[in-house]
C-alpha cells in the first residue's frame, strides 16, 4: 500500500511518485478524504493531512470517534439493502479505500453485487483501482458529484449499473462537504435517475454532542483545506433531503442509533453528531 510523504503517528515512509505526479493532486493543501482516511487508521495521507487531522482533533476531539460511527452505519446500510435484494450501488464522495469498503459488504451477502465508486479527488480514486484492479464487478469513476449527468454518464457508471433496475445511492458524509445551492435538487437528480425499488443512504453532520467552540474550531481547520465548505444541518433539513423516498425505520436518527447490532448508549449515540437514514422508492 502507498503511504504518506513523512513518517507519521500512523505510520508511513516517502511518498510514491505515482501520488504526486497524480493530475490534479495538491500535495500542499490537506484534503479531507485523505484526513478521513487518516482517522480510520489509512495509510494514504500526506503529512499536510496528518497535520490538519491532529489540528482537527485539537479543536473537535471527537472527530474520531464520529469517523469510526459513521463507517459503521455505511456498513449496517449496504447490508441490510443488500439483503433486501438491491445488488447494485453507486456511492458518492466514496473516499479512500478502508476497512469494510462498500463492495466487500455488498458481495459477502450476494457475490453478484455490483459497485460504482465515484470520487473526485486524485488520491482517493487512484488507490481505489489500484484496490479494485481485476475486479469486473466494481469501478472507480474520478467525477465531481455535483453534477450528475456527468455521473451518471460516466462508462464507470453506466457500463456497469442497469437504471431500468434497484440501485442504491450512497451519500454517507458528503452532502455536508460540498458547496451546491440546492442539495435536495441534487438528492432529487439521482433519485429521478433511479427504477423503483431504488434506495438513498444518507448521514449528514449535526450538532449533537460538539461544543459551539469545537465546531467553531472544526470550520476554521477545515477553511484551510480543499473542501473549505462544511455545514451541519438540523434533523428537519436532513430529512428533507430524502424526499420522495419511503423513509425506513427507524427513520432520521443519530447515525449509531441506525438498525445498530448491539446496544448503544445515549453518549455515544450523541457523539455520532450526526443524523443517518435510508430511504427507498416506492
Amino acid at each position: 500500500m502507498i503511504i504518506a510523504s513523512v513518517t507519521g503517528k500512523r505510520g508511513g515512509a516517502a511518498v510514491s511518485e505515482e501520488y504526486a505526479q497524480l493530475s490534479g493532486v495538491d500535495v500542499d493543501k490537506p484534503n479531507i478524504a485523505r484526513m478521513y482516511d487518516y482517522f480510520l487508521g489509512g495509510s494514504a495521507h500526506f503529512a499536510v493531512d496528518r497535520q490538519a487531522a491532529e489540528d482537527l482533533l485539537q479543536a473537535f476531539p471527537g472527530n474520531t470517534a464520529w469517523a469510526h460511527i459513521n463507517r459503521a452505519f455505511l456498513g449496517r446500510a449496504v447490508r441490510e439493502l443488500t439483503a433486501r435484494g438491491v445488488d447494485q450501488f453507486l456511492d458518492l464522495g466514496s473516499g479512500i479505500p478502508t476497512k469494510g469498503n462498500v463492495h466487500e459488504i455488498a458481495q459477502s451477502v450476494n457475490p453478484a453485487a455490483r459497485v460504482a465508486y465515484v470520487d473526485v479527488e486524485p488520491v482517493a480514486a487512484h488507490h481505489a483501482r489500484q484496490l479494485l484492479r481485476g475486479d469486473s464487478a466494481s469501478t472507480v469513476t474520478q467525477a465531481d458529484v455535483r453534477d450528475p449527468q456527468q455521473v451518471l454518464a460516466a462508462p464507470g457508471v453506466g457500463e456497469l449499473l442497469d437504471f431500468d433496475r434497484p440501485v442504491a445511492v450512497l451519500a454517507v458524509a458528503i452532502l455536508d462537504i460540498i458547496e451546491v445551492a440546492d442539495p435536495a435538487a441534487l438528492v432529487a437528480s439521482y433519485r429521478d435517475a433511479c427504477a423503483p425499488g431504488s434506495a438513498f443512504v444518507l448521514s449528514h453532520s449535526a450538532q449533537l454532542q460538539a461544543s459551539d467552540t469545537e465546531w467553531s474550531g472544526a470550520r476554521e481547520v477545515f477553511a484551510a483545506t480543499t473542501t473549505p465548505h462544511v455545514q451541519t444541518r438540523s434533523r428537519v433539513e436532513i430529512a428533507g433531503l430524502l424526499a420522495g423516498y419511503e423513509v425506513l425505520e427507524p427513520g432520521v436518527v443519530p447515525s449509531a442509533l441506525w438498525r445498530p447490532d448491539r446496544e448503544v448508549s445515549e453518549q455515544e449515540a450523541a457523539r455520532s453528531n450526526g443524523y443517518a437514514a435510508v430511504g427507498v422508492l416506492g
